[in-house]
Parts: C-alpha cells; sequence; structure tokens
C-alpha cells in the first residue's frame, strides 16, 4: 500500500515528510479539544479527520513532491461527511471541511469567487475531483460512532432565532477545525526548519489575579479618602461579591469617573475563576482608545502584563486583499486569541462572528468559556444591532460566556423596554440611580444655535475649556481660527493624529489644567471614550444624548467643583451641518429634552432616549435582514456564508491603515517589519503609530506618491508608510490641501 503525506520536508527520502495519518489524527484531536467549552467535540473531532481526505491520492502526492498542478483536495472529506451524518446535519461539518482554505461558502447562491457547498458536493470523483485511496484512508483511521451527535447538538435552543443558532455552531466548528489545521502545520514546519514553535505559556488567571489584587491594594492605599473614591470602592467591592453568581449576561451601568475599568475586570476575574472560565476579552468601541486601555491592564498585570495581554483589532484584516496567497503568507499576523486577557474592538470583535475567511475565523472557538466586557455598550451598532444581540445571546446561552454590558449610558436592550429583548440579566453596580445623583455633578443646557464665531467667542472667555464638534474638519477650523488670533492654551485632537501623537498632547494638556493654565482644546468624539481629562467646561455639538453623556464625563470629572461651576453646553451649529449617522441620533436626544426631565442624563432620561432611537429605526436594527436570511435557510442549512459575512460591516467606508514614522522606534519598527518572521509581535508594536485613512483620502496619498507599501515582495499592498513628512504636522497630525482628501476627510468624525 502506497504511503500518503499530508506535507513534504527537505529529505528526498521523505524522512522528515509529515504522514497524512499523524496530520488528520493530530488535527482531529486539536480540533475536538478546542470544541469543548461549547459540546461539539465529536463533532469537530470528524471534521479534523476528514478535512484532508482529498490528499489520499496519487495526484496530491505528485504535488507534493514539485508537480505544478493544483489538486484541490477539501471536497472529497466533506463529501464523505455527507455519507456519514443524516441529511441536513452533515453540512455542519461539510461546510468547514469544504472551506477550510478558502473559506466558507454560501449554501446555495454563488458568492463572489467561490463555488456554493451544494455545487462541490455535486461533484463526482473522476476528471474533476481525484478520487481518494479508499483502502488506505479507510485503514489508518478510525471514524468515531456519530450516531448520538445529532440530538446533543443544541442544548439550549431559541425557536425565534434556531437559523442563527445553526449558522453560529457551524462557523464555531470552522474555527476549531482551521485553528487546529494552522497549529499543527505550523508546528511541523518550524520543527522542520529548527524553529522553535512557541505556543501557551501564558500566565495562568489565579496568578494574574493575585497581582491585580495587589495592584488595586496599592491604589487604594494612596488613594485620597473622598466622596468619588468611596463611591468607586464601593463599585468594585459590590462587583466582585456578584461575580459569585452564575454565568450569563449581566450590565454594569457605571457614570463616567466611577472606576468601571477597573470593577469590570475585578469581576471577570473573579467571575472566571469561582466557573471555571479560561480568559477575558475586553471590547472597546474605538482604536483610538484600545492602546490606553490595554496599557492600563499590561500596568495592572506588573511583570506578567506583556505576557498576559493581547491587543487585537481591526487595523490588519484580510478584507481588502485579493489574493488568496498573499493572505494565508498573512496568517502569521492574525492571533487566534489563546492568551489570557484580549483586548479588542468592537469591529474586530463582532465582524469576526459574522466572518467567513479562515483567517478571521481562527479565533472563534477561543471566544467560547470566556468573559466578556462589552465596554461603552451603547455604542453597539444600530443597523445591525438584532444580529449584534443575538450573537451576545448565543454566546452566554450555548457556549459558556459571560457577558458584561459596560457603560455610564446603558442601552435599553433588556425586555419589556426592548421586543425580544435579553432576558435574566443582572446589574452588577449597587443602585445605579443613586450612583449617578452622587457622582454627577455638571449642569447640562442646550444652547440652540451657535455659529462658530459665537463658539470662537466663548471658547475665548474661558480659560479652561473642551469643545467637542461631530467632524475632522470643522475640530481643525476652529482650531486654526484661534491660533490665528493667538488664544493662549490651544490645543487640537484629532484621529489624524497617530495615537503616540495624541498621548504626547494629551500629557501636555492634563500638566496644564492640573496646573491652573489655560488650556482649550477642540476634539473630535474620539476624547469622550475613556479618555481622562478634567475640564471645568465642556460644550458638545449636537449628536445622541449617550454622546452628551460621555462628553459630560469630561467635565468636573474628578469632582473638585460644585455642580454650578460645572457646565456642559450642548449647541447646533448652523455652519456644518450634522453627519448623516449621527441626524437620527440627534433628533432622538431632542425629542428626549423636550420631555424636560429633571435631569437629562438621569437613568430615566437615558432609557427614553434609546427607546426613541430603536423607535425610529424599527427594522433597520437588522438593516441588510441577517437573523431572516438565517431562519430561511435554516430548514437545509444552506446559508450564505459568504453573503452575510460581505454584509456584516460595521464601518461601511473602508478606512486605510497608514503608519507614520513618527519617531525614532516607529522608523526602527518599519525596518523590522521588512524581514521579521515575527510579523504580528512588530505589527502590534506599531499600532500606536498608524492613522487611518478614509478610501478615497487614501487613494489620492497614493498618486501624490506621499505613501509607499511596506515591504511589497513580502507583502504586496498590505501595508503602506507615509513617505512626505510634510504633510505630516505637529498639531493637525495629517495635513493635506488636496481637494479630494478634504472631501473624504469631511465625513469622518
Amino acid at each position: 500500500m502506497n504511503q500518503y503525506f499530508a506535507h513534504s520536508g527537505s529529505d528526498n527520502t521523505k524522512t522528515d515528510w509529515q504522514s497524512l495519518q499523524n496530520h488528520l489524527q493530530v488535527v482531529a484531536e486539536i480540533a475536538k479539544h478546542n470544541a469543548r467549552y461549547f459540546g461539539a467535540e465529536e463533532l469537530a473531532y470528524l471534521a479534523g479527520l476528514l478535512h484532508d481526505l482529498g490528499k489520499y491520492t496519487p495526484e496530491f502526492q505528485a504535488r507534493l513532491e514539485g508537480s505544478p498542478n493544483k489538486v484541490e483536495h477539501a471536497t472529497a472529506g466533506a463529501k464523505m461527511a455527507a455519507e456519514i451524518l443524516p441529511e441536513p446535519f452533515y453540512k455542519l461539518i461539510s461546510y468547514a471541511i469544504a472551506g477550510h482554505h478558502a473559506g466558507l461558502a454560501n449554501g446555495i447562491n454563488e458568492g463572489d469567487g467561490r463555488r456554493t457547498l451544494e455545487a462541490r458536493l455535486k461533484q463526482t470523483f473522476g476528471k474533476e475531483l481525484c478520487q481518494p485511496d479508499n483502502a488506505a484512508w479507510r485503514k489508518e483511521l478510525t471514524l468515531p460512532d456519530v450516531s448520538q451527535l445529532v440530538p446533543k447538538i443544541r442544548p439550549h435552543p431559541d425557536q425565534a432565532n434556531h437559523g442563527f443558532q445553526f449558522a453560529f455552531l457551524i462557523r464555531m466548528i470552522f474555527s476549531c477545525l482551521v485553528d487546529a489545521d494552522f497549529i499543527d502545520t505550523d508546528k511541523f514546519y518550524k520543527q522542520l526548519n529548527g524553529k522553535t514553535w512557541l505556543r501557551g505559556g501564558y500566565p495562568e488567571l489565579p496568578e494574574l489575579k493575585q497581582v491585580f489584587d495587589a495592584h488595586l491594594a496599592e491604589k487604594t492605599k494612596n488613594s485620597s479618602r473622598s466622596k468619588v473614591n468611596q463611591l468607586r470602592q464601593e463599585i468594585l467591592t459590590t462587583a466582585r461579591e456578584r461575580a459569585l453568581l452564575s454565568p450569563g449576561l449581566f450590565t454594569l451601568t457605571v457614570p463616567t469617573g466611577g472606576g468601571k475599568t477597573f470593577s469590570s475586570m475585578a469581576f471577570a476575574l473573579d467571575h472566571a475563576l469561582q466557573h471555571g472560565m479560561r480568559r477575558i476579552i475586553y471590547v472597546i468601541p474605538f482604536t483610538s482608545i484600545i492602546e490606553q486601555n490595554a496599557k492600563v491592564f499590561r500596568e495592572a498585570f506588573g511583570e506578567l502584563g506583556d505576557s498576559a495581554v493581547l491587543e487585537h483589532h481591526s487595523n490588519f484584516d484580510d478584507r481588502h486583499i485579493k489574493n488568496e496567497e498573499t493572505q494565508d503568507k498573512l496568517k502569521l499576523a492574525m492571533e487566534n486569541w489563546d492568551m489570557p486577557i484580549v483586548v479588542t474592538t468592537a469591529v474586530q470583535f463582532f465582524e469576526s462572528l459574522f466572518a467567513d475567511r479562515p483567517s478571521r475565523c481562527r479565533k472563534l472557538h477561543n471566544i467560547s468559556g470566556s468573559v466578556i466586557i462589552l465596554d461603552e455598550a451603547q455604542t453597539l451598532p444600530l443597523k445591525f444591532l438584532k444580529p449584534v444581540m443575538a450573537a451576545i445571546d448565543e454566546l452566554a446561552r450555548n457556549y459558556g460566556c459571560t457577558i458584561v454590558l459596560c457603560t455610564a449610558t446603558q442601552p435599553a436592550l433588556c425586555e419589556p423596554d426592548f421586543k425580544k429583548g435579553f432576558e435574566n440579566v443582572r446589574e452588577i453596580a449597587p443602585n445605579p440611580e443613586r450612583l449617578f445623583e452622587e457622582l454627577s455633578l455638571v449642569s447640562v443646557s442646550h444652547l440652540g444655535e451657535v455659529t462658530d464665531d459665537e463658539l470662537l467667542e466663548r471658547i475665548q472667555a474661558n480659560d479652561q475649556i473642551l469643545t467637542i464638534v461631530n467632524n475632522r474638519r470643522h475640530a481643525q477650523s476652529l482650531f486654526k481660527s484661534l491660533k490665528e488670533i493667538q488664544v493662549e492654551g490651544v490645543f487640537h485632537l484629532t484621529t489624524l493624529m497617530c495615537a503616540a501623537h495624541r498621548v504626547q498632547v494629551l500629557n501636555i494638556i492634563r500638566d496644564r489644567l492640573k496646573n491652573n493654565q489655560a488650556c482649550r482644546v477642540i476634539s473630535t468624539s474620539l476624547i469622550e471614550a475613556g479618555v481622562d481629562v478634567d475640564f471645568p467646561r465642556v460644550m458638545r455639538a449636537e449628536a445622541g444624548l449617550d454622546s452628551i453623556a460621555q462628553a459630560a464625563g469630561r467635565c468636573n470629572r474628578e469632582r473638585l467643583k460644585t455642580k454650578e461651576e460645572s457646565y456642559v453646553w450642548v449647541f447646533k451649529s448652523p455652519d456644518w451641518n450634522v453627519p448623516p449617522e449621527l441626524d437620527g441620533l440627534a433628533a432622538g436626544m431632542r425629542s428626549v429634552l423636550r420631555r424636560g426631565y429633571d435631569n437629562l442624563l438621569g437613568q430615566e432620561a437615558i432609557n427614553a432616549y434609546f427607546s426613541e432611537v430603536y423607535w425610529r429605526k424599527g427594522d433597520d436594527l437588522d438593516q441588510k435582514k441577517l437573523l431572516k436570511m438565517c431562519q430561511d435557510h435554516a430548514p437545509k442549512l444552506s446559508f450564505p456564508f459568504q453573503t452575510i459575512a460581505k454584509e456584516f460591516r460595521m464601518i461601511e467606508s473602508f478606512m486605510q491603515p497608514v503608519f507614520i514614522p513618527f519617531n525614532e522606534e516607529a522608523k526602527g519598527l518599519l525596518e523590522q517589519l521588512k524581514n521579521t518572521d515575527e510579523v504580528g509581535k512588530v505589527l502590534r508594536k506599531l499600532q500606536p503609530y498608524i492613522v487611518q485613512i478614509p478610501q478615497k483620502g487614501f487613494e489620492s496619498l497614493v498618486i501624490a506618491g506621499a505613501i509607499q507599501t511596506v515591504a511589497p515582495h513580502r507583502f504586496e499592498d498590505q501595508f503602506w508608510e507615509l513617505i512626505n513628512q510634510d504633510i505630516y504636522d505637529e498639531e493637525f497630525g495629517i495635513s493635506w490641501n488636496d481637494p479630494t482628501f478634504i472631501k473624504a476627510e469631511s465625513s469622518v468624525t
């Protein structure tokens, strides 16, 4: 009998080649292990065992020996699954097997450049598809007893969303398989080339909790006995007590400045250890603050921080790479989230849950058995709110997860406020209504229409004031006007600056505020989420009530002044239109304003605001009809995975990351990127030196030769760096007068 191999080595005698039997059995065992938190071990094992069945052919073995003829090897295993499992449940693994290289396909309707699962399963062995050597594989592989698989598939069904549940399970099994395949293949080639295969060995959660507790104790010891600190301590203590509650859905409703970052992490650590959970995933809405939060956690975990905290977001993904070979090369830059603490963005987290590509789905199985903190939960994308809620519910229902909706402005997502909303949700904070009354020390008022000239007068009249507007160009215009008339202490913050640059400016701002020096800051909304600054006056252009509440969190943050000394002024700008994506939210805010609540930022008003927004959106809360799509295809499990992934784009206008050689460290890292084998490690270090550019603006920079690709021989057009330093300004970040660039930037918030 012929010997069959999975991967070739360097020795012509084939003594260092990997046998196909070994590869399939190892992948099956890893896939089974990956599925242990959601009861799909047998299905994942079978998928692993069958995924490379098509390599049991002379044609594929010739390919390993250097034949130029390509051999399609994934369909054979998918067809075998259809013989082993009943209709339609064989599709639970056939999608994964058929797509373990190219990605999950549509069940029946053709996607872009990828044949449907139905079409692939209809292929006959012969010219178009090589017939596996049945005698060989049946001798080498022992198939498991699958007679009891189907009854175990959905332990906690949701009849309203059972189509979504099956699609979710298929994607999770796909994750188990592709990660197992990658791990075994990567390990083989690293050992073949004499390289150390490094995976695992991360600090354990008990060890991290011990260091974290010591850090909190030190912070408490060195803090004053102010009212704010006493309330923060009460919130922390209550969070730790409620960590003993059973896993599921929670809210943590804490006013800005109430210490929710540390309280949520303390809850997560205690809860994970109490219930045998394995990691904590901290989901943050904006790339502009992920570096800050990751740094806070690394510091809290001391010497263990760098080896425990993974920072991963959407600056680098494969959505715009057309060449699949290039995508495969970039897999090393993608993490599978096997570290104990993961800090990521909402875009990365939720788009991955609806993805179809192996590189994006690899990590999904590692979400199971986790505590997931959704920071600033009010920013969940409205156009996908119902599918996102379905995903959150499913993770808690069937994947051993606890999810915490963490915010100062809790969205009204629970029954009965939200029809078919979350049920059995428990609050972690002690009496949020009381907390907001005790911690809220700002006066909020609406000024009506305020022209830019009037804005400038008010800014000049206040030595320390923060002004937040809705797009980059408006912020830049106000800043330039103030500089021209030589107003003292004027600063500008925008995402056109790289994060390292913003950190420098913020440090100067904090020093000036602390020393009672003039400090007038013009910013976009980036400053609202998690940026620790404390102004006595804040002006906010009309937006959603949740944004106004976040702006108010930058006013009297440390509660050092009275309510009468601390103002948040909301205004409508006649000179700059509200961006379309904020228009409906601003209308909801105005509706709540007209109702005359005593406290515009109180829990009652916030709840009314979100109910108003959701009512206005109606069916647009599932704008792409993704849940209906899943339900329609449920009877035959013919889900359109490729279509769903294409439609689920949280940010429609694609943004291109550009590296800024801001300082010597950035320049050195860009040089490393050109040659290193540790691409992912270097990319993480480069994240503070990125500016996101809208597609049209990016194209104008390319045409002008202002940017160039980094190591095109390795990465094609994946990574770009700024080479025209003249357009990177120390006050504006990227600043360029090209009309196309200006137009593209005008709509960016």
